[in-house]
């Protein structure tokens, strides 16, 4: 590595905070969400460090579902999504992969694409977000009908919360989704990781965690340290110059910020093609050093800038931390009008990687 910039992933802080949801959670079982590389984390590399802990996974990209299967991972693995077309429907018999269905086309595709074998499938029920999913109304109609279909398997009913991490709550949407659901006599599937952490009613069968399992809160009142979780996830870089501004000087593109007095900056190796939220604003938290401080300025494709003038003995070489253990996450999503999740999906591949625990 020569350009100093690192994204350190903790697999055991991974591990503790899989630990942490099954003590919160009466769901019967919990398939760990590792859509989207794992937040940001690598889907090998969690499943393989939860691969005691966890009684399944669930992801979008059956490429990624084959992937773990071809590594060994031989956990039931759910495509929250479901197939895509019909090459993916037989895809899922081979590989053995169970998955959503929420609509006619996907049944369609799992009827001629599953020859090698019956594949589960999750019927989806839109109880109100919208997005996926069959209106309830439907529900009987669609049920009779994967019934008759010799290649599937229907073994669970879901839906998806839209409102479990703030005040509106999962109520309304629960007033729909639950009776169709005991009506089914189908497994249950509905709670995300703000409604396992707070609407134990809606745990059922299987519970979907996700963003608790790397340490960020869902809930905008609490980070996910004071909830109890640690952060998997630390994106750091070193200062590799450092400037001495008087009041007036400007910093970066646009002049976006304007020195009212005597000040030094640093110059750090991390910029917006890493990552890093270009609309993060005017002192966004950083640690210098384990020192807190804030950004100066816009921040550039590949430099930021950071406030030295109270930290004399920070200077080139001295690591900043930019989100991570120090600098909780939630606070820079907070400063750059956005959520944590966004970050974590965002840091660039060629940021290198570095694996711990």
């Amino acid at each position: 590595m020569t350009r100093p910039i690192r994204l350190e992933i903790d697999l055991s802080a991974i591990r503790h905070n899989f630990q942490f949801t099954r003590q919160h959670a009466q769901a019967r079982r919990l398939f760990a969400v590792i859509k989207a590389n794992a937040y940001g984390h690598g889907v090998l590399d969690t499943a393989k460090a939860l691969a005691d802990l966890a009684d399944g996974f669930a992801l979008l990209n059956i490429e990624d579902a084959v992937a773990l299967r071809e590594a060994g991972i031989q956990h039931p693995i759910a495509l929250l999504e479901g197939p895509f077309d019909a090459a993916e429907a037989a895809a899922m018999a081979e590989y053995r992969l169970s998955g959503a269905v929420h609509s006619l086309e996907q049944m369609d595709w799992l009827a001629k694409g599953s020859a090698r074998g019956a594949v589960e499938v999750w019927l989806k029920v839109n109880s109100g977000m919208n997005r996926l999913g069959f209106p309830p109304a439907q529900l009987n109609e669609i049920q009779a009908r994967l019934r008759t279909m010799p290649q599937l398997r229907l073994s669970t009913i879901m839906t998806h919360f839209s409102s479990a991490d703030d005040d509106y709550g999962v109520d309304e949407q629960w007033r729909r989704f639950a009776p169709l659901a005991q009506a089914s006599g189908l497994e249950t599937s509905a709670a995300n990781s703000a409604a396992l952490l707070r609407h134990p009613h809606t745990h059922g069968d299987i519970g979907r965690p996700g963003i608790i399992l790397y340490g960020a809160s869902p809930f905008d009142s609490a980070t996910g340290t004071e909830l109890g979780l640690r952060p998997a996830m630390t994106l750091s870089a070193d200062i590799i110059a450092v400037q001495t501004l008087q009041s007036g000087d400007a910093v970066g593109y646009g002049r976006r910020f304007i020195a009212g007095q005597a000040m030094r900056i640093g110059i750090v190796a991390c910029g917006y093609a890493d990552g890093y939220p270009r609309i993060a604003a005017n002192g966004t938290p950083v640690a210098v050093d384990g020192q807190a401080s804030g950004t100066v300025g816009r921040i550039s494709m590949d430099m930021l800038a950071v406030d030295l003038s109270h930290l004399p003995q920070a200077g080139v070489g001295s690591r900043v931390e930019l989100w991570g253990a120090q600098v909780p996450i939630e606070q820079v999503a907070a400063a750059a009008g956005t959520i944590s999740y966004e970050l974590m999906c965002a840091v660039a591949t060629r940021v290198p990687r570095v694996l711990r625990g």
